[in-house]
């Protein structure tokens, strides 16, 4: 299959307010990253792909199935990693995991068996008998990611997976995603607003923005289309060079530091910035070409262009 999802004209309305608004996407088989700020409406797709929100217009299609009119279907073959905590208090790790294998249609035995082996994979081994509420948020997020494993689904839905996590544990979980998706072979749906995250674990990305598709494609298609990108700090009236760059067509905008990463379009490159600054009356005191980034497509999808 070349698509494990496909959305076509998708509208979500929350009362007056919309969530999706006449989305259409398409996610092939693989590593996806479903990229945009809070509030973009990555969470509503999710939970309108899974058949729980139904959309105001516009159809979809999850493996191949309708999900209008195969929600349960669709359901029992996707492991979802939700954002919010979902365990049920009094049960430890594996009793809990192995219940949701059951629902998922797993016998017993061979739901407790999986349990026992997808929390060993997960890093939860030997915190498999703890009752869930003792976990850290990190281990919480692990115990998700093992219920969502552990009836072996065709397709993975993860919700903002290293949420609250430390660094340690934020680097642990991504290579866990990337393992799924590149070495496991599972396909998968990663939702997050951190782009390294999906940088590190995708290959495909969606990105939305106020509820539509800002941009989608290949990262590396995306980040190698029609310009290049440069580091450069200038020593003058920053502001209004800024309003110059933009006005030119060029996308600008801040780092940490007092650098700025600039997207120069066409054939256009370190000449013309210098051009520009000599126009302005601004000082180039530092210019250098750069590697394009996801950071700097997204920038130039949600509106920063």
């Amino acid at each position: 299959m070349t698509e494990v999802v496909r959305l076509q004209g998708v509208s979500v309305q929350y009362g007056r307010q919309w969530a999706l608004r006449d989305v259409t996407a398409a996610c092939p088989g693989g590593a996806v990253g479903l990229l945009g700020p809070n509030g973009a409406g990555k969470s509503t797709m999710i939970k309108a792909l899974l058949g729980l929100l139904p959309p105001v217009q516009g159809e979809m299609r999850v493996l191949g199935l309708d999900v209008r009119a195969a929600p349960l279907q669709i359901r029992g073959r996707i492991g979802y990693m939700p954002e919010s905590d979902a365990h049920i208090p009094g049960m430890n790790a594996v009793s809990f995991v192995a219940y949701c294998g059951e629902l998922a249609g797993l016998p017993r035995a061979d739901a407790m068996q999986r349990a026992h082996e997808v929390l060993y994979y997960v890093g939860l081994g030997e915190a498999r008998y703890r009752n869930v509420e003792t976990y850290s948020t990190g281990m919480k997020q692990r115990i998700k990611l093992a219920q969502a494993l552990v009836h072996d689904p065709d397709l993975l839905f993860l919700d903002e997976p290293t949420n609250g996590m430390d660094p340690k544990g934020r680097d642990e979980m991504l290579e866990l995603v990337r393992d799924i998706a590149h070495n496991k072979g599972l396909n998968l749906i990663l939702s997050s607003h951190l782009l390294p995250d999906v940088e590190y674990t995708c290959d495909h990305v969606v990105v939305l923005d106020k509820g539509s598709v800002a941009a989608q494609g290949p990262i590396a298609g995306l980040k190698g289309h029609g310009g290049r990108v440069f580091e450069l700090r200038v020593k003058g009236d920053t502001d209004r060079f800024v309003e110059v760059l933009r006005a030119a067509g060029v996308d600008c905008h801040a780092t940490d530091e007092d650098v700025m990463r600039v997207f120069v379009p066409d054939d256009r490159g370190g000449r013309y910035l210098f051009e520009l600054a000599w126009r302005e009356g601004v000082q180039v005191r530092h210019l250098r070409p750069s590697v394009p980034t996801l950071e700097d497509v997204f920038a130039h999808a949600v509106g920063e262009r």
